[in-house]
């Protein structure tokens, strides 16, 4: 399948890996104060950026597109960057990290069931749910290094949509027309149930940082119709975010 246009991700991959490299790490010295709730939901994030992504970086080289599968590899490196980095905010608080979570194993699982389509759209489930995770981290604690942290995760994450939208877009052209607002009608109610399901998982941490279930449910719930529209646009990169 022809997916052209991915060489330029690859560049905004490289350009923003070299930007991290002149901007260097958060000032871990400083230490970081949560509540203990928040803590343990850190924890829990964590153990979901966490991974070596060979699963996805075997499918995009399936795809036959050099500059994609280029492209995801760089991704893949900054998910694995985030993990390092809620690592150390962990390790800033005296936090242990956890060896894994049921949450995470769910979603392994779900990505691996079918191609990449399949594996894109559970993924992009993740992505839309971390969105308001991480902006909720951002502005919701009175703690310098962790809205540092989640600020730069977060700035990551507005890029990763927009990248995952235009594979996707490319990925339903591919299916009859008549079934591709079916499958993302199906996409929008599954994203609904995780979001549910982590407001209910991170309901305390929630209410700490300053925003309730319901009101990080809609937010997710809002975002995702900003990627349906993206992924089932004329153009392969049309994208407004609502994160």
């Amino acid at each position: 399948m022809h997916t052209g246009g991915f060489g330029k991700w690859t560049r905004r991959f490289e350009d923003e890996r070299e930007r991290r490299r002149a901007q260097g790490d958060p000032d871990w010295g400083r230490g970081a104060t949560l509540h203990p709730a928040v803590w343990a939901s850190v924890q829990r994030f964590q153990v979901g950026e966490d991974g070596d992504g060979a699963n996805l970086v075997g499918k995009a080289d399936e795809a036959g597109d050099g500059d994609y599968a280029q492209a995801v590899r760089l991704f893949v490196a900054e998910e694995q960057n985030h993990a390092r980095l809620l690592a150390r905010l962990l390790a800033a608080g005296h936090i242990p990290t956890l060896a894994g979570h049921w949450s995470d194993t769910i979603f392994v699982r779900l990505r691996r069931l079918m191609g990449l389509r399949m594996e894109l759209l559970v993924l992009m489930i993740a992505e839309v749910v971390a969105l308001r995770y991480y902006r909720a981290l951002r502005d919701g604690t009175d703690d310098p290094l962790t809205s540092d942290v989640a600020g730069r995760i977060l700035s990551d994450e507005q890029r990763h949509v927009p990248f995952h939208c235009e594979r996707l877009h490319a990925s339903l052209a591919e299916l009859p027309r008549a079934t591709r607002r079916p499958v993302m009608a199906l996409w929008r109610l599954l994203l609904l149930t995780v979001a549910l399901v982590v407001a209910a998982d991170h309901g305390p941490a929630l209410r700490r940082l300053g925003i309730g279930r319901l009101r990080f449910v809609a937010d997710a719930a809002a975002s995702s119709g900003a990627v349906v529209s993206a992924v089932l646009a004329s153009r392969p990169d049309a994208w407004t975010s609502a994160g």
